[in-house]
């Protein structure tokens, strides 16, 4: 039986390839966090404006949107790991000269957020190839686990770096965080020098297009509807990390206890991905579940009294939030051809970060009319609206599921609610046990039914 849990991870970042990933991976992902608080703190001290920060956020997510088509038709058909390469680079001297700027004074709010939007430019080319890359880092039976802790290495960032990046700015000033992000991204870049990943199937010119990738959608609903639940896990963290520094005020602290608000939500998250390593992929059920405590613990956090009490409510609800979004991940990760899954990553890239532009303007608008309370109540009603659809459309397929899942005289075992079937000895374990159970093929490569 494959392990399971923390004996997974740890199996996995020994390995030659995954290791050094993951782990410059982190240090890149968190030094982004010290990027990402510091420029919060910086726009919102010169400006006190919560509607700003929404602005901020905007240019940080919106380039995700703009070139979703071109990066994920570029993951398929160019080198994923010289794409990054050439990203982090670029983003590393753009985090280096904003210090600088920062440093002679010249750093004013239209500067950071044009900053900003510079570095979602990077993140919205690198985006599609750093998820498809991790298939090319570790055989297909470790592909589930690899997805959970490629999600638990942006939360493990999000625990630490906020924190770390609230004390460096704290104790060394804002133009100093601008520059440790810089060097975390050539760290990443080390790493990417270290790794060796397998070929890559390249996709050829004329079918690479995005819209090729939504076809797909199109053939197999069930991806659309992962799709519809990554965009929700995204909308309902969405004020966590944008309104931190107004929570933080509204909760009568400082600023800077924003990185402490931002941290008890990624110890949530981290917290699931330690769990749920070796068994990603859930019944529509668990992903309810998963889904109402993000829901439900953000809006416990925005009405708590007291921050202390947050902390658990933001603890509670960042589990949620990975559970919810690995287990979705993971099916679009295994739902699609090696050659498709740039171009499908670029889709997730949309649903997670594309999309988040319009949920952080909301949070600033609807903050400086209605307050930071209000604003994270609202952002968190869809991740409770997800929940409730997959619980309807769960009940409603129960009713014929006897006659969509008899086993086959081949041999199959029964399905379960998710149209996959239960693997033996875990009761449906995971949708990769599944699809190993019917002959060790990824469902993009052997055909959809």
């Amino acid at each position: 039986m494959s392990a399971t849990g923390p004996a997974a991870v740890l199996a996995l970042v020994r390995q030659r390839n995954f290791g050094p990933y993951f782990a410059g991976n982190a240090f890149s992902a968190s030094g982004t966090w010290f990027q990402n608080l510091a420029a919060s703190l910086l726009v919102y001290r010169l400006t006190h404006s919560a509607f700003l920060l929404g602005v901020l956020n905007f240019c940080q997510f919106a380039p995700v949107i703009a070139l979703a088509a071109w990066a994920g038709s570029a993951a398929d058909r160019y080198d994923r790991r010289r794409l990054l390469f050439m990203t982090q680079t670029t983003a590393s001297l753009l985090a280096a000269t904003l210090a600088v700027l920062a440093w002679s004074g010249a750093a004013r709010a239209w500067v950071v957020i044009l900053f900003a939007l510079g570095l979602g430019v990077t993140s919205a080319i690198s985006i599609p190839a750093q998820q498809a890359l991790i298939a090319s880092l570790v055989d297909r039976e470790s592909l589930p686990t690899a997805v959970a802790l490629n999600s638990m290495t942006y939360n493990l960032a999000r625990a630490v770096g906020p924190v770390l990046g609230a004390a460096s700015v704290e104790y060394l000033g804002i133009p100093a965080s601008f520059l440790l992000n810089s060097f975390s991204y050539l760290v990443f870049v080390g790493a990417l020098l270290a790794i060796t990943p397998r070929a890559q199937e390249m996709a050829e010119r004329g079918t690479s297009r995005l819209r090729d990738a939504l076809g797909l959608l199109r053939d197999d609903p069930r991806l659309l509807a992962f799709l519809i639940v990554v965009a929700a896990v995204g909308f309902a963290s969405d004020p966590v990390n944008t309104l931190a520094p107004a929570f933080a005020h509204a909760f009568g602290r400082k600023d800077t206890v924003a990185g402490f608000i931002i941290g008890a939500f990624g110890a949530g998250a981290v917290t699931a991905a330690l769990i749920v390593a070796g068994r990603v992929a859930g019944s529509r059920r668990r992903m309810a579940i998963t889904l109402s405590l993000l829901g439900c613990g953000v809006i416990a956090f925005a009405l708590s009294p007291w921050l202390p009490l947050g902390f658990v409510f933001l603890f509670v609800a960042g589990f949620g939030y990975l559970a919810s979004n690995t287990s979705a991940t993971t099916r679009l990760q295994l739902g699609v051809s090696e050659a498709q899954r740039g171009r499908m990553m670029a889709l997730w890239g949309v649903a997670f970060l594309g999309l988040r532009p319009l949920a952080s303007l909301a949070d600033g608008a609807i903050a400086s009319v209605a307050g930071v309370r209000t604003a994270g109540v609202i952002l968190a009603l869809p991740a409770l609206a997800g929940a409730v659809l997959l619980v309807l459309v769960g009940k409603r397929q129960r009713g014929r599921e006897h006659r969509l899942v008899e086993p086959s005289a081949a041999g199959l075992e029964p399905q379960g609610e998710d149209g996959h079937r239960l693997a033996t000895g875990e009761g449906g374990r995971d949708v990769v046990a599944d699809h190993r159970a019917a002959g060790g093929g990824e469902p993009g490569e052997r055909g959809r039914s």
